[in-house]
């Protein structure tokens, strides 16, 4: 049964299950240099132009699952070796040129890289700086530029050549915002998120059963539009059946901070979002000017973090979603106190089957509830109809919320600048990195327009139909 969009997450999938499964038994360690060949055996290469590189590339994928460079401290890393079937990026002359006479490119070049051999233009790729001067003028559209897929991806520029292996991409950790476009666009799988799979799983067997100390798992709301061969009752039997104590709704944690993000707007009269890891760090990034004006509050997963800490001392919380950039927040000091682990939905799929649990054969459990305005976070809009809500339940009179919902880090830094400059036709920004919101997170099995309609769909089942009962009966054992 399918499980995934790509081959490529196929591929990681089998690394992590691999890992997990071996660290459940205690004996990673030992087996740790034969899973190439147990994902691969034989010598008949499948993908690429021998089994040996394959192979090479499998135990590189095998460090980054089991948590990859710790020297680096981006969550998302690049395999070299994977990274070089692609074309050097860049601009470049196609057939199209008609060796014309005016030689616009060649003027409009600032560092003299066009030059003309038998009537027809070409690049020197030692003097070109890629600033599409050249493209722009030509009256042909003889110059194109044949960009990589994980750097049209990459909406914040973050990623470029590698000077030092030009075959090879480079990121910037100064630019990166750990979103994942670039993981789930790479269509060699080059690009991918360290996972730290075996912390969790060190978690749940430190923990002797629950004895020692209650391991919770908070799931984040696009969970309704994964796990699509199995119902979510079972989904979250299965969650249970890994080990851990209680599985607690990130919705819950979205209701709470909905409830007080709506505050602090009717307060300041302007507000961004502060839900979306990726998203703020782009503002710190690259909008440093802007970032007085994010919200004061926790994102949902530190916060309803923070709500099961205080209520069962001791506990430990692992965050489960479809973001990457949540390895990267859970980390950082103002969260780190309330979560202490976070797993993407491919690897709560990998530690399924790493420990032989058939989600599709359990009886369904009960989730705990959110209201339908939480639930909602999942897709691109539900914050900002959530904290228009909560304003409402609130009796904010006059007050009301204008939101400019963006949806992708492009449309996010079109209403920051317009926001600098004074022009932007709202109050509340709803910065969402992802197409889609968190339904379009790297770490999801299946992205779809059919994941927004499942959302809404769980959305409408909640008990508790406004953000007000929600919170009230928050209650957690």
């Amino acid at each position: 049964m399918r499980k995934f969009d790509t081959q490529v997450q196929h591929l990681k999938y089998q690394v992590l299950r691999e890992v997990a499964r071996h660290a459940f038994e205690g004996t990673l360690l030992e087996h740790v240099t034969d899973i190439p060949k147990r994902i691969i055996p034989g010598n008949t290469p499948t993908m690429r132009c021998c089994v040996y590189k394959e192979r090479a590339i499998l135990a590189e994928r095998v460090k980054l699952a089991m948590g990859g460079d710790r020297s680096n401290p981006n969550v998302i890393e690049t395999i070299e070796i994977a990274c070089d079937e692609c074309p050097v990026s860049g601009y470049e002359v196609t057939v199209n040129c008609r060796g014309c006479i005016a030689h616009r490119c060649e003027a409009a070049c600032p560092k003299g890289a066009i030059y003309f051999d038998h009537h027809k233009a070409h690049i020197d790729k030692s003097k070109c700086v890629e600033c599409g001067r050249c493209a722009s003028v030509c009256p042909y559209s003889a110059i194109s530029n044949r960009r990589r897929p994980c750097e049209n991806a990459c909406k914040v520029k973050a990623i470029s050549r590698n000077e030092d292996a030009p075959h090879a991409t480079r990121i910037d950790n100064d630019k990166c915002i750990a979103c994942g476009a670039c993981v789930y666009q790479c269509p060699f799988g080059a690009i991918m998120d360290k996972s730290f799979i075996l912390d969790v799983i060190d978690l749940l067997k430190n923990s002797s059963g629950n004895a020692n100390y209650k391991v919770y798992a908070v799931v984040a709301p696009s969970i309704s539009s994964q796990f699509t061969y199995a119902k979510l009752g079972q989904v979250i039997a299965g969650i249970e059946e890994l080990g851990f104590y209680h599985v607690v709704e990130a919705a819950l944690g979205a209701d709470m901070v909905a409830w007080e993000e709506a505050k602090e707007l009717a307060e300041k009269g302007f507000l961004t979002s502060s839900c979306c890891p990726a998203f703020v760090r782009y503002i710190e990034r690259q909008f440093p000017a802007m970032q007085k004006h994010v919200s004061h509050n926790l994102s949902p997963m530190a916060a309803i973090g923070k709500h099961i800490k205080e209520t069962s001392p001791g506990a430990k919380v692992v965050f489960i979603g479809p973001c990457t950039a949540k390895k990267a927040e859970y980390r950082r000091p103002e969260v780190a106190p309330y979560v202490d682990g976070v797993l993407t939905f491919e690897e709560l799929q990998a530690l399924f089957d790493g420990k032989g649990v058939d989600i599709a054969s359990l009886p369904e459990k009960a989730l705990d509830n959110a209201s339908y305005f939480g639930r909602i976070f999942a897709r691109s809009g539900g914050l900002s109809a959530s904290v228009a809500e909560a304003l409402s339940e609130q009796g904010a009179g006059d007050f009301a919320c204008s939101p400019v919902v963006c949806d992708g880090i492009e449309e996010c830094r079109i209403a920051l600048l317009k926001a600098q400059k004074g022009l932007l036709d709202g109050n509340f920004i709803e910065g969402m990195a992802c197409r889609g919101g968190c339904i379009g997170g790297a770490g999801c099995l299946t992205h779809g327009e059919k994941n927004r309609s499942e959302v809404d769909k769980y959305g409408r089942q909640a008990l508790e139909k406004t953000i007000q009962d929600a919170i009230r009966v928050l209650q957690i054992g």
